[in-house]
């Protein structure tokens, strides 16, 4: 189930868009594997089924996720705009880091930062 923080200045359903694609992007929700229906999910997180619908058609727009009438939305993966983007960033982290270690950063001290944050997000 995804987490709903309701001191956060994002919308409902952008929250739901977000843990989505964490949990697909982390590996917890696998390609084919199916979401709860629009009614379950409003019903466990005590919202308006509305805004499950509005952030599954994001979901679909984006390629996260696809719609089969009368069986409900299915996890399609990674869209490939995610893993362009992802060699964008891998190539900017990597003269990212090659800047760090030129100005004197040692590859220690990168690997203490890179761990940190996987804590922070874990």
């Amino acid at each position: 189930m995804v987490h709903l923080d309701y001191r956060d200045t994002r919308p409902i359903y952008a929250q739901i868009v977000d843990g989505y694609r964490e949990k697909i992007l982390a590996g917890i929700i696998q390609s084919g594997d199916k979401l709860p229906s629009v009614r379950e999910l409003a019903a466990e997180l005590s919202i308006n089924p509305n805004t499950i619908q509005r952030a599954y058609r994001q979901l679909e727009a984006e390629g996260w996720i696809a719609t089969v009438p009368g069986k409900g939305c299915f996890v399609c993966g990674l869209p490939e705009y995610t893993m362009e983007q992802r060699q964008e960033l891998l190539a900017a982290f990597d003269k990212t880091a090659a800047a760090l270690l030129r100005l004197g950063v040692t590859r220690e001290e990168l690997a203490a930062r890179l761990h940190k944050e996987g804590q922070i997000n874990a």
